[in-house]
Parts: structure tokens; sequence; C-alpha cells
């Protein structure tokens, strides 16, 4: 059930795959995903550090692939900081070897099995593989033009905020200060006009443009509240009637959870673990969980990535890890799993108790991933 890619257009595929993931792979272990002859997914995740991790390793990506809708074939590729020199061959063969059979076993071809090392690159499947490997400089001359605007290249790098900009920053910690000490009812929330609704404030924030210092200072106060966060978050994926929708259950969660002594995060958790007759609805457990097969919608939340970057870069330190939380969740919820672990990685450098970071860093570390992602896009015009 095995067919190997020849050599002379492996490279090819090789220089391909970055484009497909989205991202240049560093010590991964990815998984291009076929139905027939077309890749159809990309599955991503770090290589084990201990020889008995690779059993658990296998299985997880065995089973991701027995949940992708269509999914016949796949081709495991390895991405390395060894080398072929390091013991005369391609790196981490037993685990590809491993994984190969647990897929073929489970009906999948396995139609070819690639290392990129430091030193070389070449099929675990051919025979004739040098011991030194391929030379680098094959995918290398095959790879597409790289575009100028492009930072998903690299996942972490993609998930790097940009450098504050002092003046910008100064305006809006004087907001914030503003805001902090203003009557609800006064002339400072009064001059939000129709931002002051956090739905109003999303559709906004998502439109072309700068972003004032005063709304800007706004989402963050919100943002560094769990009720209005999360509602704010789910409305960048899934769009505004959801975002209304989540607002008012969240709402009710936050006087639940408070009344029981508990963070709305930990409400959520608990109740969707006991499955309790009076469980959070879908909008702010199942979608937050990623336990739905509706689809985010991509170029929201590839709007919404952008908008939180350029705020959580002028934010005061004790405001970003909320907003960085809900860039992180945006990210799972694309599949740049990587991007979303060094946003948390910040979030909790700036905040090490903060629950929400330390929830998503739990959830999202355990390999957890998205119903959605399972589930097929519908067809353009279908009905």
């Amino acid at each position: 059930m095995t067919t190997i890619i020849r050599a002379g257009s492996a490279h090819e595929f090789l220089a391909f795959v970055p484009s497909l993931a989205g991202f240049e792979p560093v010590r991964s272990l990815v998984c291009v995903a076929f139905e027939g002859s077309r890749t159809v997914g990309v599955l991503r995740h770090d290589l084990p550090r201990r020889s008995r991790d690779r059993s658990a390793l296998v299985a997880v990506v065995v089973a991701t692939l027995c949940r992708m809708p269509g999914v016949d074939g796949v081709v495991p590729v390895v991405y390395t900081e060894a080398g072929f020199a390091d013991r005369g061959e391609a790196p981490e063969r037993r685990l590809v070897e491993l994984l190969a059979a647990r897929a073929t076993e489970a009906g999948f071809v396995v139609r070819d099995g690639l290392c990129v090392a430091n030193d070389g690159w070449g099929s675990y499947l051919d025979p004739a593989l040098p011991a030194t490997g391929h030379p680098l400089a094959l995918i290398d001359a095959s790879r597409p033009a790289p575009r100028a605007d492009d930072r998903r290249h690299d996942p972490v790098a993609y998930a790097l905020v940009p450098e504050r900009d002092p003046r910008r920053a100064a305006a809006v910690a004087r907001a914030l200060d503003r805001l902090g000490a203003a009557d609800p009812s006064g002339a400072e929330f009064t001059r939000l006009g129709d931002d002051l609704d956090p739905v109003e404030l999303v559709e906004h924030l998502l439109e072309p443009g700068s972003v004032p210092a005063r709304t800007a200072a706004w989402f963050l106060h919100l943002a560094a509240r769990p009720a209005f966060r999360d509602g704010m978050m789910l409305q960048f994926a899934f769009g505004p009637l959801v975002g209304a929708a989540a607002h008012e259950d969240a709402a009710a969660s936050l006087e639940r959870a408070e009344s029981r002594g508990m963070t709305v995060e930990e409400l959520v958790l608990g109740e969707l673990a006991a499955e309790s007759e009076e469980a959070v609805s879908e909008l702010l457990a199942r979608l937050l969980m990623g336990q739905t097969s509706l689809r985010p919608e991509r170029a929201r939340i590839e709007r919404a990535i952008d908008v939180l970057r350029r705020v959580i870069a002028d934010a005061p330190d004790p405001h970003r890890p909320g907003p960085l939380c809900m860039m992180a969740w945006l990210m799972w919820a694309l599949g740049r799993g990587s991007a979303a672990g060094a946003l948390l990685d910040a979030a909790l450098e700036l905040d090490p108790e903060h629950t929400m970071a330390t929830l998503l860093d739990r959830h999202l570390g355990s390999g957890a991933l998205p119903e959605w992602a399972f589930s097929r896009p519908r067809e353009h015009g279908a009905g």
C-alpha cells in the first residue's frame, strides 16, 4: 500500500510543504494528509524528546487522521536539527517506521516518509538513499519566491507583536486611567458612543483603519474581564450574532460563577465535565472549547489577529494577558498551534496565575484540536 514519491520530485514536494503548513517547520513531525492525489490538510507535532514517547505521538496522529473526512493517504515529514552524519542514516527513522506501520494498519496509504535534516534530506522508504542524504540545495532551488508580507513562514515570529510606539502607548495608558477613574454614567463613557456596546466595538475594530487610543483602551478594559473577553473573542471568530448571544449568556454565567466562588473559566470546564443540565450554552462553552463543527470565519480571524497585534503592542503590560489569550485562541482556531503556544507563554510570563492562559495552555498543550478542523468546508455556492 506504499507508493514512494521519486527522489526527482520529492524535493519539489518538500519545497511546497511550508506553503501547505503556513510556516517553516522546525523540529517537527509534519503529516500531509491526502484524499486521492489531493492534499487536504497538514498536521504538525513537536518531535518527541524521548523514544518512549513515540508510540503516544503516533497514536494521536493516526487518531486525528481517522477523524478527517475523506482522508485516505498521508506523507509524514520529519524536520530535525540532527543530521545524516550523526548516525549515517536519516534521523528519526524509528518514529516514521512506527507511524507508517500504524497508519497502514488503520487503512491509510503511506505515500512516502521524508526527512529534512540539518545536512540533507531523503526518503525513509528509498533503499538507495545515500548515507549522507540528498543536498538541501535541491529543496531550496524549488521553493516558490517568498511573499514580502507573509509572516506565517515562522509560527513563533507570526505570534510576535510589533514594538511598542511610545507616544501611542502613553495615550492608551492615559485613556485607561481615565476609564478606571470615570463614573460609568459620565462623559468619559459617553464619548465612546456606539463602541460602548462590546458587540459594536468588535465590529468597528474589524473595519479598515487605525484604532483610536480611546477605543483601544476601552477594548483592553473589557478584555481584562472574562465575561466580555470571551464574548468578544467568539465574535471575532463567528460574527456579531454569536457575539451578542455570547455576551447575554456570559452575564448569566458570571452571576452563577460568582455565587459559587468560581471564575467563569472554571465554571465552563466544570459544567462541561459534569454534563450539567445547567451547563453554559454552546456559545460560551462548546464554541470556546472547539467542540462544534461550526466553522469560524477565517477572514474575520485574520483581520482580528492583525488588530490584536497592534492593540497589544501599545498596551501596558498588566493589560496584555487577556488579549494575548484571545489572539492565542484565534491562532488555535486556524490550526496554528505553535503560534498559539508562543502567545500563551508570553501571557503566562506576564501573569503566571492568569486563569485563562493557564487553562488554554493545558487544553492546547494536550493536543486538542477544534472539531471544525475535521469538518469539510462547504463548497462555494452549495445549498
